[in-house]
């Protein structure tokens, strides 16, 4: 797959997992959280299949909501049945649990601080910091650094936050 392609693929990726997210928070309407949750899983499910360091990512992803009992919704559902047909029939490439369990446990720190972080403390840069989800970041930032992912792989995951942001400031301005 080419690097463009990849790259858009975060990016869309992190664009409708907020837009579902949003609708289905925010305006309860399932139907079209649903179908953008389902566009999701197709995006995330072909960057996995397609380059192993995205597999590490959207993989951790999936696990770290799965323990932080963030998968609350129809749509979070479908985006995940949808993520885990293809990956069956395609194939996930060959992944080191550790770098899995790194990436994982970065995923599952975010989520846990960007719901707990603001409840225990008035600190504005510990605040800042969940709201903004940064701890995957610096463990996508240090693999890269350290040589276990490609540095590209940094720059697509910040696409896929860019997108999650783009996303967040549609649903806003639109609603």
């Amino acid at each position: 797959m080419s690097e463009i392609i990849l790259a858009i693929l975060f990016l869309i990726s992190g664009f409708f997992m907020k837009y579902s997210d949003d609708f289905f928070d925010e305006k309860n309407n399932l139907m079209f959280a649903s179908i953008l949750g389902l566009i999701c899983g197709v995006a995330c499910a072909l960057a996995t299949v397609s380059d192993v360091e995205a597999a590490y990512i959207f993989i951790a992803i999936l696990i770290g909501n799965l323990l932080a009992l963030k998968i609350d919704g129809i749509h979070h559902i479908i985006t995940l049945v949808i993520f885990i047909i293809i990956c069956l029939i395609c194939g996930i490439p060959q992944i080191s649990l550790v770098v899995l369990l790194i990436c994982v446990l970065g995923v599952l720190a975010d989520e846990v601080g960007h719901e707990t972080i603001s409840k225990l403390t008035d600190n504005v840069f510990l605040n800042l910091f969940f709201e903004y989800r940064f701890v995957m970041k610096i463990v996508i930032l240090l693999l890269a650094v350290s040589g276990a992912f490609n540095l590209l792989t940094f720059v697509n995951f910040m696409l896929f936050e860019i997108g999650y942001t783009i996303a967040e400031i549609v649903f806003e301005k639109l609603n």
